[in-house]
This record gives C-alpha cells, sequence and structure tokens, in this order.
C-alpha cells in the first residue's frame, strides 16, 4: 500500500500541483467570480506576512476589503502591510500580534478583537513544521499547539461574531506540504512528494486522535504536520454541520514557490522553481471562497482545490476515520481550549 499511495501521490501532485496543473485549472473558471466590491466586509488572514496568507490579504484588500493581518513578528508583519497598502491604495489594513502556538494569547486576542471589531470572513493560514519535538510555554507540542489548537480556539471563538453578519465565512487554508520531494529529485527514490516518506501527506493520513502531541515513539515533524491538516479538514466538516448560519471551506493551494519553499527547501525549489505555481495562484481559491458570491452555492464543509470540491482521501488509502475518533478529537481539544481560557 505504502509504494501504491506514493505512486499515485507523485503523479497527482506533477499533474495537478505545479503551475502547469493551474494554468489547466484556471481554463474554466470564471473571472466573473472575483469582480467584487469587498467595501463593506472585513477579513481576518493569520500568517499575512509572506507567502500565500500575504497574497490574500494583498487580493483583498485591492477589492476594498478591510484587511486584520494576525501575524507573530511585528517587524516583518508592518513591512508587509506597508507593501499591501502601497499596491492596493486600500488604508484600511491593520496588524495584529500573536502567537498562535499560545493558546492563551489566542484567546486573549479573539476575545478583545470580538468586543471591538467585526468580522465578515475568518481565513486560516498560519502553520508550521517543526522538525524536532518542541514544547511551547504552556506544554504543548509546537505543530498541534499552533495548527490544530490555536485554529480551533481562535475559530470557535470568533463564531458567535461571525454570527452576527451577512454571508460570514471561515476558509482554511491546508497545503499539501512537498518537503520529501527534495530526496526524489536527488536520488530517485520512490517517496511520497508531500511531507512523508512512510505514509504519505494528509490525503492519506489517518487521524490518530490517541496522540495527538506525539509522545509516543519516534517524533516525525513531517507526519506531526500531516496529522494537523487532517485535523483541520475534520474540523472544516465537523464545523459545517454545527454551524449552518456559516459557510465553512478548507482548500490546498497547490506548490507555490513561496519564502517558507525556498529557505527550507534549497535543493527541491532550485530543481522544481519552473513548475512551482505562484503565490497569487496558490492564493486563488483562498480568495475565491472567501470573497466570491459563487462559493455560498456549494455546500458547506468541502476541500476545495483550484475552485473545485475534491475528496480528501485518496482511493484505497484506508485513511478515513469513525464518527468516534472524530468525536473524541473534538472533546480532547475542546478540554485543551477551556484549560487555557482566560
Amino acid at each position: 500500500m505504502s509504494i501504491y499511495r506514493n505512486a499515485v501521490w507523485f503523479v497527482k501532485g506533477l499533474q495537478e500541483y505545479t503551475k502547469s496543473g493551474y494554468e489547466a485549472a484556471a481554463k474554466h473558471f470564471s473571472p466573473a467570480d472575483l469582480e467584487v466590491n469587498l467595501s463593506d466586509r472585513c477579513f481576518m488572514v493569520t500568517g499575512a506576512n509572506s507567502g500565500i496568507g500575504k497574497a490574500t490579504a494583498q487580493e483583498i484588500a485591492k477589492r476594498g476589503g478591510t484587511v486584520h493581518m494576525v501575524c507573530r513578528n511585528k517587524e516583518r508583519a508592518e513591512t508587509a502591510k506597508g507593501e499591501i497598502v502601497a499596491q492596493s491604495k486600500n488604508e484600511n489594513v491593520h496588524v495584529h500580534i500573536v502567537d498562535m502556538s499560545s493558546a492563551r494569547q489566542v484567546w486573549e486576542f479573539a476575545q478583545s478583537f470580538s468586543q471591538n471589531n467585526k468580522l465578515h470572513v475568518l481565513i486560516n493560514n498560519a502553520g508550521c513544521m517543526v522538525n524536532q519535538r518542541e514544547l511551547t510555554e504552556e506544554g504543548l507540542e509546537k505543530n498541534f499547539a499552533t495548527n490544530t489548537l490555536g485554529t480551533y480556539i481562535l475559530t470557535t471563538a470568533l463564531i458567535p461574531a461571525l454570527k452576527k453578519v451577512e454571508d460570514p465565512r471561515v476558509v482554511g487554508s491546508v497545503p499539501i506540504r512537498q518537503t520529501q520531494w527534495a530526496a526524489f529529485l536527488n536520488d530517485g527514490c520512490c517517496v511520497c512528494p508531500q511531507i512523508t516518506v512512510s505514509s504519505g501527506g494528509m490525503l492519506t493520513q489517518k487521524l490518530n486522535v490517541d496522540d495527538l502531541q506525539f509522545e509516543k515513539g519516534t517524533f516525525d515533524g513531517t507526519m506531526a504536520y500531516a496529522q494537523n491538516k487532517r485535523q483541520q479538514v475534520i474540523l472544516t466538516e465537523r464545523w459545517a454541520s454545527q454551524h449552518k448560519e456559516i459557510h465553512f471551506s478548507s482548500m490546498h493551494p497547490g506548490w507555490a514557490d513561496t519564502p517558507a519553499v525556498q529557505s527550507s527547501m534549497p535543493s527541491f525549489h532550485a530543481k522544481m522553481q519552473s513548475k512551482l505555481r505562484t503565490e497569487a495562484m496558490g492564493a486563488d481559491t483562498v480568495v475565491w471562497l472567501a470573497v466570491s458570491p459563487a462559493t455560498v452555492k456549494l455546500p458547506s464543509g468541502q476541500f476545495f482545490q483550484d475552485r473545485k470540491p475534491v475528496a480528501t482521501h485518496l482511493p484505497l488509502a484506508s485513511s478515513r476515520s469513525s464518527p468516534q475518533e472524530e468525536e473524541k478529537l473534538l472533546a480532547a481539544l475542546e478540554e485543551f481550549a477551556q484549560k487555557f481560557k482566560p
């Protein structure tokens, strides 16, 4: 099964996630979908100082939307804000400094924001992949704390505010990382072109609710990241069933040429640069889900790629979780969230 998964994933990646995959899909896009005036809409984008998050914020600002950038590094955030304002001619861009790995910080920010601001669309874009097991100051494994718990707390804390506005939406960016492609390109082995060699990435990952903080066995940062992405997709589906007033969606941006790829995978970047999507290409579906009237005509809770809903599991991958396992995940996250609630 491992060979099968890797082979299917390899072919799928080359066909769909590269620049040529985007260009083929874009032939069927409706330009009118993004011809919108967002001057009366407020958007929050986490991880908005670079890469796909910044490109998303830029496109929203260009259309007149008020943008709230949630970032960890103040200097980089302010630099990105200046560039977005200069290019969009939109002054309604605001920076909020929040460490998404700190549950208490996320809670405090969300509560304060809700009291002082209106919000129409939350875009959960921030994420990390730490390759060594590290604990936050709150004693949580850092990948889990940032990618899953931080997203869970921010979203659940902002749901009441979202329910007060017209056409509220939550969009989650679920990148399918290409970390192990460097190994493939270097030695020709059949490795999974997403983030793990042995068991594939999010689309072939089965939820492991019994080890959310990766305390058992040898730690694998790429496996942790894949688990976090699976958890985010499940959360999107569950939230959609629980909160009918809000349109939830998650998406895969394809393989984009971002600063994270350039710095963390230089060999991969050098060999694949001509095939990688631009940041704007990677952000296209995020923007479409966040702003287009066409989005809300589709069912809530789906996973998108290039403006189309796609499956969250590969065929025969045995990656589906049971309702009981998903309930256990939600219960565990709620327990963690309440533990750190101010």
